[in-house]
């Protein structure tokens, strides 16, 4: 099989690369600016472009034909109408990376199926998500454009210590702040549920898709079945570091309304996401990938993280301007106590 990926050097393409590569044997190929060559497999075939050029890109690839393009760095209808144009008889499948932040904020049930509607007035990184859906299914069903459409959810790899609440620069202030035993923020009451996937067990049910007829005009999710609450994720992390959790616990309303002092879009990833209980039904998916399942459980999969973040400094972003944020919202709601 021969494949290319757009991107293909980030949390999740890195995990579904390496298996197919070191794993499966596939032919890989990548599209990448090739900005970071220590990032590219080894194994891999690298085109060196921007895929913004698609001019520059249909003369690379004219003489290729591939058995799956995947995109990992499409955000917008327009890139995959531009995606449409450059593949279009040159691939048997073309697999689209949405998000499962594009399913309706709260859905009816927090049981989150593929039929589950999408609609997320919160976020417009979901609501453009939607928007490339419905212009590839639209390809598919009146051109027969091959498309597969898969809905990731919170995946994580030993880079990314996955949280509710952060900066701009990251997880790493909300660790360091953990380690220092400074009163930690979780959005709400911490009992939401939640849903965190290692990018390693992600990519058994992402390959199980490459390639599959079954796949072809279909939307699955792909996520961990494993559910907690963002209290237990804290506490997790903290049992991890070997430090005592301060939880403090804030509104999500409280903490958009003073994320905009930090100019961070907290409406669009606490309550357009992460403040919402889920539970993903990957049932759909495990009828034709029956070898996926959960292999990395949080408890695990964070040690793995901690342990990378902790031996590698330059994982380590401090975020002081966060760090501020974080004190000053603490005191002013100590302040408000009667």
């Amino acid at each position: 099989m021969k494949v290319l990926f757009i991107g293909g050097t980030g949390t999740i393409s890195t995990a579904i690369v390496k298996r197919l590569i070191e794993e499966m044997k596939w032919e890989v190929w990548l599209i990448n600016r090739g900005n970071r060559p220590e990032a590219i497999p080894e194994g891999a075939h690298l085109i060196k472009a921007d895929i913004n050029d698609e001019a520059a890109i249909a003369e690379k690839i004219k003489d290729h034909k591939f058995d799956v393009v995947s995109d990992f760095i499409a955000f917008t209808v327009d890139a995959v109408e531009r995606d449409y144009r450059l593949f279009k008889g040159k691939t048997s499948q073309y697999m689209f990376i949405s998000s499962a932040s594009a399913y309706h904020k709260p859905a009816a049930s927090y049981i989150i199926t593929e039929g589950t509607t999408l609609s997320n007035p919160h976020w417009e990184y979901s609501r453009n998500k939607i928007k490339c859906e419905e212009f590839l299914m639209d390809k598919y069903r009146t051109e027969g454009f091959p498309v597969t459409i898969v809905r990731p959810s919170h995946t994580y790899d030993e880079r990314n210590v996955p949280l509710g609440v952060h900066g701009k620069n990251g997880f790493w202030q909300v660790i360091k702040r953990i380690m220092d035993e400074k009163p930690v923020i979780i959005q709400g009451d911490g009992t939401s549920l939640w849903t965190v996937t290692w990018n390693a067990d992600f990519a058994v049910g992402y390959t199980g898709l490459m390639g599959n007829p079954h796949a072809i005009g279909e939307a699955f999710n792909i996520t961990s079945d494993e559910t907690l609450t963002w209290n237990q994720i804290y506490q997790t992390i903290a049992n991890v570091l070997g430090k005592e959790l301060k939880a403090y616990h804030v509104a999500t309303d409280f903490l958009i309304a003073c994320g905009d002092k930090l100019g961070f879009d907290f409406e669009g990833s606490l309550e357009g996401d992460k403040s919402v209980s889920v539970v993903f039904d990957n049932s759909k998916l495990k009828k034709i990938v029956p070898d996926m399942k959960t292999r990395v459980p949080f408890d695990r999969g964070v040690r793995i993280a901690l342990d990378h973040v902790l031996s590698h400094p330059e994982c380590q972003v401090e975020d002081p301007e966060f760090d501020q944020w974080c004190d000053k919202v603490i005191d002013v709601l100590e302040k408000a106590k009667f």
